[in-house]
C-alpha cells in the first residue's frame, strides 16, 4: 500500500479523486485558446497590407482618376480583374515566405539557378524605378499644391532628401508613417463620402463590370494593371511573411485576416476613385484630367472649396509614403540577386535604394515641363514589361513539389495564375507595339 501511495500522482485540489480529468483540461485549454484566438489573428495582419499600401500610390489614384474622368465606369472592370488576381499572385507567395529556407529568391536559385533569381531581383529593381517616378512626381506635385506659388521639382527634390534620411535614422520611420497613415485614410475616408455625396450613376457604374475597352483606352488600361496587378509587392510579399516568421499552421488565418482584405481594400477604394471621378470630372471632357488643378475637383461634393486642399494633402501622404517601401524593397531584391543577403541592412541595399531614390528625381527634374499626370501614367504602364518575369517565377516555385509540400498550388491556384500571366504578358506585347509604333 506504501508503494502505491508514494507512486500516486499529488492530489489537485478541487477533485473528488484528487485529479484533474482528461476533459477538463482540454477544456481549459480549448477556452485560453478562444480567448486568444482573435488577437492572435491580428498579429497575422502585415504583408499583404503592406503590399496593398504600396500599390494604392500616386500612380494609382493618377490613372483611376484619369479613367473616370475619360471613360466614366466604363473601366472598373479592369480593377476588379486586377484585384481578383493579385489575391492569387499574393497568395502564391505568401506560401513560398512561408516554405522558403531564406528568401524567395535564394529559393529560385537553388531550384532553377542562378541567373533566374538574378533576373527576378533586376526585375522588381527595374519595377521599382518605373514607382519612383510617380513617388517622386506626385510627392512634389502635391505639396506645390498645397503651397501655391512653390515649384513641384523643389519639393521633389526636399522630399527625396528627407525619405534618404528617414532612412538611415529608422527611429523617425515610425513617427513618420504613422502621421500618413492619418493623411491617407482622411484622403480614403473623403473617398467614399464623395462616392454617395456626388450621387453617381450606380446602374451605369455597374455595367462597368462588363469587359469593355473604349477606344484609345489602352495605355490607361495598362497603367490601371500596372498599378492595382503590382505582381512586384505580390513578389515582396514573401519577404515580409518570412521577416514575421509565419508557419505552416497559421495559414489558413493568414488568408482570413491578412492576405484577403489586405488586397481587397484596395481594389475597392481603386473601384470608388473611379466612381468619384466619373461622377464629379466625367462632364468636363478630356481635358481636365491633363492637369492636377482639375483632379483636385474630386472632393468639392463632400468638402466644398477645402477638397482641394485634402486632395492635395491626401495625395502627398500616399506618393511620400510610397517612397520609402518602394526603395526598401528594391534595394533589397537587388542585394539578394547578386548575393549580398536578402537584408535591407546590406550596403548593396542601401546604395540600391538610393539609386532608386536619385532615378526618380532625375526623371522629375528632366521631364518638369511635361504633364505630370501623363508621366505618371507612363511610368506605371511600362512596370508591365517586367512583370511577366516575375508572375512567371511566382507560379512556378509555388508548383515546386518539394519546397512546397503541402502548400503546392492547387489546380484552380494555377487557373488563376495562367489567367494573370497571360494577362501580363498580352499587356505587356500591346504596350512594346505601342512605343514601337510611336
Amino acid at each position: 500500500m506504501s508503494d502505491r501511495t508514494t507512486q500516486r500522482p499529488p492530489a489537485t485540489p478541487g477533485t473528488g479523486h484528487g485529479r484533474i480529468s482528461t476533459e477538463t483540461v482540454r477544456s481549459i485549454v480549448d477556452s485560453h485558446r478562444t480567448r486568444r484566438t482573435f488577437w492572435r489573428r491580428l498579429a497575422l495582419i502585415g504583408p499583404a497590407f503592406v503590399a496593398g499600401a504600396w500599390q494604392f500610390g500616386p500612380g494609382n489614384l493618377t490613372t483611376a482618376m484619369n479613367a473616370g474622368a475619360l471613360y466614366g465606369y466604363t473601366l472598373i472592370w479592369v480593377i476588379i480583374v486586377s484585384t481578383i488576381l493579385m489575391i492569387f499572385l499574393t497568395d502564391m507567395s505568401v506560401r513560398l515566405g512561408i516554405r522558403t529556407p531564406v528568401s524567395l529568391i535564394s529559393s529560385i536559385k537553388d531550384s532553377l539557378g542562378t541567373w533566374a533569381g538574378v533576373v527576378a531581383g533586376i526585375g522588381v529593381f527595374l519595377i521599382t524605378l518605373c514607382f519612383s517616378v510617380g513617388n517622386a512626381v506626385g510627392s512634389g506635385v502635391g505639396l506645390s499644391m498645397l503651397i501655391p506659388g512653390t515649384s513641384p521639382v523643389m519639393w521633389t527634390v526636399i522630399c527625396t532628401v528627407l525619405v534618404g534620411t528617414i532612412l538611415l535614422l529608422k527611429k523617425i520611420y515610425g513617427v513618420v508613417e504613422k502621421i500618413l497613415i492619418v493623411i491617407v485614410a482622411l484622403m480614403a475616408f473623403c473617398f467614399i463620402a464623395s462616392a454617395f455625396a456626388s450621387n453617381p450613376d450606380w446602374a451605369a457604374a455597374g455595367a462597368g463590370l462588363i469587359p469593355a475597352i473604349p477606344g484609345g483606352a489602352w495605355l490607361l488600361i495598362i497603367g490601371l494593371v500596372g498599378t492595382n496587378f503590382s505582381i512586384n509587392a505580390a513578389f515582396f510579399a514573401s519577404y515580409g511573411t518570412k521577416a514575421r516568421e509565419r508557419h505552416e499552421d497559421e495559414y489558413r488565418d493568414i488568408t482570413i485576416v491578412d492576405t484577403i482584405p489586405g488586397i481587397v481594400a484596395p481594389g475597392i477604394m481603386t473601384a470608388l476613385v473611379i466612381v468619384v471621378a466619373a461622377s464629379v470630372l466625367g462632364q468636363t471632357g478630356a481635358d481636365t484630367p491633363g492637369a492636377f488643378t482639375g483632379l483636385a475637383r474630386i472632393f468639392e461634393p463632400v468638402a466644398g472649396p477645402v477638397g482641394a486642399w485634402i486632395f492635395a494633402l491626401g495625395f502627398f501622404g500616399a506618393a511620400f509614403s510610397s517612397m520609402i517601401p518602394n526603395c526598401i524593397a528594391g534595394g533589397t531584391m537587388l542585394s539578394d540577386a547578386i548575393g549580398r543577403g536578402a537584408s535591407a541592412e546590406t550596403l548593396a541595399a542601401r546604395l540600391g535604394s538610393a539609386f532608386i531614390l536619385a532615378f526618380g528625381l532625375g526623371v522629375t527634374i528632366a521631364f518638369a515641363g511635361a504633364s505630370p499626370v501623363q508621366l505618371i501614367v507612363i511610368a506605371q504602364a511600362l512596370t508591365v514589361l517586367f512583370a511577366p518575369i516575375l508572375a512567371a517565377l511566382i507560379i512556378v516555385m509555388a508548383n515546386n513539389r518539394k519546397l512546397m509540400g503541402s502548400l503546392r498550388n492547387r489546380w484552380w491556384q494555377n487557373v488563376a495564375g495562367a489567367i494573370g500571366l497571360i494577362a501580363v504578358v498580352a499587356l505587356s506585347i500591346r504596350l512594346m507595339m505601342s512605343l514601337i509604333g510611336g
